[in-house]
């Protein structure tokens, strides 16, 4: 829980509040760092030698070390595509191929819906010229 600083009271007229800053602060986003900024910080921690230095460097980063291991097996394996900020999420494939075959399955499932609802009636209607007499015609071949 966040002590007052009495000071601070003391030098507000008497029956005052203070004030809070009515600023509303947008929703926070995750840093992402560009390849040149990883390569850069690469080369900084690389070029230390003392005792404790990577650890200042990372602070001043504002970095865990996981962040150097996994910029350093990136850069080993020559990926620097990989050093880049990628979109979080599931990843869009534009595939023409299957972007066609989901829609003519889409136009298939709607045909044979519509397919079946037209043999429930002409069987109703069948059914319902047996029922009053009508001649039937003959179905034709299929």
């Amino acid at each position: 829980m966040a002590t007052h600083n009495p000071s601070l009271f003391s030098r507000l007229p008497s029956g005052s509040v203070p004030r809070t800053d009515p600023e509303v602060v947008p929703k926070a986003s995750r840093r992402q760092f560009s390849a040149a900024e990883k390569l850069r910080i690469l080369q900084e921690a690389d070029a230390c030698t003392q005792p404790g230095q990577i650890g200042a460097l990372l602070r001043r980063e504002g970095l865990y070390s996981s962040h150097l291991a996994t910029w350093r097996r990136l850069r080993a394996r020559g990926q620097l595509q990989a050093l880049t900020p990628r979109q979080r999420g599931p990843k869009v494939v534009a595939d023409p191929l299957a972007e066609e075959l989901a829609s003519l399955r889409r136009e298939n499932a709607r045909l044979q819906t519509h397919l079946t609802r037209a043999e429930t009636i002409i069987d109703v209607q069948k059914k319902l010229s047996l029922l009053l007499g009508l001649p039937v015609t003959p179905e034709l071949p299929s």
